[in-house]
């Protein structure tokens, strides 16, 4: 028997550790988490990272493993959670992937184009674009020579935006056609991968709660925090969804009121994007609802027992 991976993929706010969990609890499985936020230290509210409280004893790999100030590719990643999954079978346990990074999860299932060298004069000309012409600047020229990668790179992401377009330039190819000549790292595993879809409404009415949430559990704290212990504003983590408007409001861009409502908004955007980028993914079982609904898990969970026994 070939060895076994159940994957849970989908938009934000679907519930796909809430599902994660129930599965390892019936099935005697670890959590890998597939989401490129987790694994920095210290950013733990806005990211969603759940609690080790509400793991239900579970174990949960790929989060908290980077200091902010590094750097952490889809290829490490790759590397990294490889090598996480093959331990767990090897202790008989079943191995879980969990989350939304359409990118963290190609990389795994279907392999990364590593890419060329880095061109650092080539690097500086382009950001230097982005600094006096703006980041929508280079995004808008990104989009017209790899569109594919311009849907799944934020136009704020300079520096994913430069890498795209310094492959293409030093290649003469988008970067969305390397990667379609890649292998997995997992060659030898069968994939079982459960993507959630929710409705739009739906959406909206779970990110607007996990906002409120995150802002009750002590965001603006916690990013206080983070920036007294000598974190610079200019992280990687800081760039991201939730971080970044909230530092704004930190600087008096706005106030909380409509932070919260600029978050969900661009989460809901966000959602958008996410569910675009999973629908291109082959060999996906879409389930409409959310993860921690009983039908979704009935369903799911038979489908598991099948599929590990198979």
């Amino acid at each position: 028997m070939k060895p076994k991976l159940v994957a849970i993929v989908g938009p934000t706010a679907t519930g796909k550790s809430a599902l994660g969990i129930a599965l390892a609890e019936r099935f005697n499985g670890e959590i890998v988490s597939c989401d490129s936020t987790a694994v920095y230290r210290g950013f733990d509210i806005g990211t969603d990272k759940v609690p080790a409280a509400e793991r239900g004893g579970i174990p949960h790999h790929l989060v908290d493993v980077v200091e902010p100030s590094e750097e952490y590719s889809a290829a490490r990643y790759a590397r990294e959670a490889a090598a996480v999954i093959r331990d767990i079978t090897a202790r008989g346990k079943l191995p879980i992937l969990a989350g939304g990074t359409g990118f963290y999860y190609r990389a795994l299932t279907r392999g990364l184009f590593e890419g060329p060298s880095r061109d650092e004069a080539l690097r500086r000309r382009l950001e230097r674009v982005a600094e006096r012409r703006g980041h929508a600047t280079l995004h808008r020229w990104l989009a017209k020579v790899d569109p594919a990668s311009a849907t799944r790179i934020q136009s704020a992401d300079v520096k994913r935006v430069v890498r795209a377009l310094e492959v293409w330039r030093l290649t003469g190819r988008p970067l969305t056609d390397h990667f379609a000549e890649t292998a997995s790292p997992l060659p030898e595993y069968d994939v079982l991968t459960f993507a959630l879809r929710i409705t739009q409404e739906q959406t909206a009415d779970r990110v607007a709660r996990r906002v409120d949430k995150q802002f009750e559990q002590g965001l603006l704290d916690e990013i206080r925090g983070l920036i007294a212990s000598g974190i610079p504003e200019t992280a990687l983590p800081f760039t991201g969804l939730v971080y970044r408007q909230a530092l704004e409001h930190l600087h008096g861009v706005r106030d909380e009121a409509a932070t919260r409502e600029l978050i969900v908004r661009e989460n809901r955007k966000y959602s958008r994007r996410q569910l675009i980028w999973f629908k291109k993914e082959p060999n996906l079982r879409w389930l409409e609802g959310p993860g921690d609904a009983a039908e979704v898990l009935g369903f799911c969970g038979s489908q598991v027992l099948g599929f590990v026994v198979s």
